[in-house]
């Protein structure tokens, strides 16, 4: 991995320390070890799995390429002169220079990111128009949207090494000091709108500082400190170029590949590059919910695969809409409104004793009706699966990787798999057990053991609900000839991600 980095920093490296100086760029050949001192650093949006993130739930639905556009392997080449003039051509208030750093990050999208660029097409589709709009109301340069082709790929549920996520990739603090709501429930840095309201907000901070477009990205990517600290140290000079030396060193590469990521969103067609297309409904509408309401009581009336829902509301991490703590929004394809207006007393009270079972007052129905959480801090343990983190763990339940190791008493981030985590996490009003629940643990699982020892016929299935530490690997376990693989093809699910109290098929017989 570590030489793979290097390769791709040497791509969209340089040492020139100001271009106001007129210093030599660093040629291709130069040394690994020159290229590390003096280059910035990819940001994780580009040194992605590709092949995983192709694969993964949100895009699962795409299919084939517009039959008009012409897709190659090859990239195309072009003089210098050709970049410098469309890039001159994009409406554009922020400044878009080109010289040999912006040209080697365009090369790195066009020749070694190609399939995440198509990616980003298609996805920009469904993206765009909502940035677009929020960027609009506030009054701010429109290429402002192609930060979050830099930052997260278009990915909106995308989480950085070290707990950043969404389109923009907000760290937990910064989030919830832009006023977004973040606990084991709601992850608003993973709802588009929101999350770009917040985004807003920042760069207009960061624009009433600096009045310079290319520091308010550089204080985006490193904090307003470390550019602070940069003018500090070059002088008091205040231009991008001119501080780019005395930038860390993840930070130097932002711009340029800001600027590339304007270009190449813009004149792919010219580089035999094409959207990969999705059935994601471009026109969708919101309705607000006063109840709680779970995405797979949508689904199951309305006719709209879960999938969908979860793209369209990735805010909701386990599935469940709070609508009983305040009114809450869902987004449905704009043809299935009216037919959830329609519905929606029968959608609420649908399965709820199955999908809901800690929100209703008692284990049953006990009048049906949903119950706001008293209160949303919850002691909770988690068994560490394989594959996880500190950072990935502090995200599923809406908490910092700090927080994680002060309770545990950890003095790394490394956990070792089984390892037992103590949590107290807010559940966001819909507790991970209820104590109804929790009593009659023991006798569903004496009569989900059962239903398998009665279970012959092919095709027949039982119900399992998951508890906290479960992963799929250790509920195949408990039944034989089980695979993850199975749970994953007959539950619908693209990855291994789970969480308490959903409830998953298990194939028997």
């Amino acid at each position: 991995m570590r030489k793979y980095l290097l390769l791709i920093m040497g791509l969209c490296g340089w040492v020139a320390l100001g271009f106001a100086q007129d210093e030599a760029l660093v040629e291709r050949t130069d040394s690994l070890d020159v290229v590390e001192r003096e280059v910035g650093l990819i940001p994780e949006s580009l040194d992605a799995d590709v092949d995983s993130l192709l694969r993964s739930w949100h895009v699962r639905y795409f299919s084939k390429t517009e039959d008009y556009c012409h897709d190659d392997e090859e990239n195309v080449y072009f003089p210098d002169s050709v970049y410098a003039e469309r890039l001159a051509r994009l409406p554009s208030v922020i400044m878009l220079p080109y010289n040999q750093v912006v040209r080697d990050c365009i090369d790195l999208y066009l020749e070694r990111r190609r399939d995440l660029v198509r990616y980003m097409l298609g996805m920009a589709d469904f993206y765009f128009p909502i940035i677009e709009a929020v960027l609009d109301k506030h009054e701010l340069p429109m290429e402002l949207k192609y930060l979050a082709v830099v930052e997260s790929a278009l990915n909106p549920v995308a989480l950085s090494r070290v707990g950043a996520c969404g389109l923009w990739q907000f760290m937990l603090p910064t989030g919830k000091s832009y006023g977004l709501e973040i606990n084991s429930l709601v992850d608003e840095r993973r709802d588009p709108l929101k999350a770009t309201e917040a985004a807003c907000r920042y760069f207009k901070d960061m624009y009433a500082i600096y009045g310079d477009w290319n520091l308010v990205l550089a204080s985006y990517n490193c904090g307003p400190g470390n550019v602070n600290k940069a003018i500090r140290r070059s002088g008091g000079k205040t231009d991008f170029w001119e501080i780019f030396r005395y930038l860390p060193r993840e930070t130097r590469s932002y711009v340029p590949l800001f600027i590339a990521a304007n270009y190449v969103m813009n004149y792919s067609c010219e580089h035999n590059l094409c959207p990969i297309q999705t059935s994601l409904p471009l026109a969708t509408d919101t309705v607000m919910v006063s109840n709680v309401l779970h995405l797979q009581q949508v689904s199951d009336l309305l006719d709209i695969d879960i999938e969908t829902l979860r793209a369209l509301n990735p805010q909701y991490k386990r599935d469940i809409i709070p609508g009983n703590t305040r009114p809450s929004a869902l987004k449905l394809p704009a043809a299935e409104t009216y037919a959830f207006i329609g519905k929606e007393d029968t959608v609420y009270t649908h399965r709820i004793e199955e999908l809901l079972a800690n929100c209703l007052p008692v284990a049953g129905v006990n009048g049906g009706a949903p119950m706001a959480g008293a209160s949303t801090r919850e002691r909770i343990t988690h068994v560490v699966a394989s594959g996880e983190n500190l950072y990935t763990i502090a995200n599923r339940y809406g908490v910092t990787a700090r927080e994680i190791r002060k309770w545990n008493g950890l003095v790394s981030n490394r956990v070792k798999r089984g390892k037992r985590l103590r949590l107290y996490v807010d559940n966001g009003g819909v507790p991970f057990a209820a104590k109804s629940v929790a009593k009659a643990t023991v006798s569903a699982d004496v009569k989900e053991k059962t239903a398998v020892k009665a279970s012959s016929g092919k095709g027949e299935f039982v119900s399992y609900k998951v508890k906290s530490g479960d992963s799929l690997y250790s509920i195949s376990k408990k039944y034989p000839g089980v695979t993850t693989s199975a749970l994953l093809k007959v539950n619908g699910l693209s990855s291994p991600d789970i969480w308490p109290g959903q409830v998953l098929k298990i194939p028997v017989g």
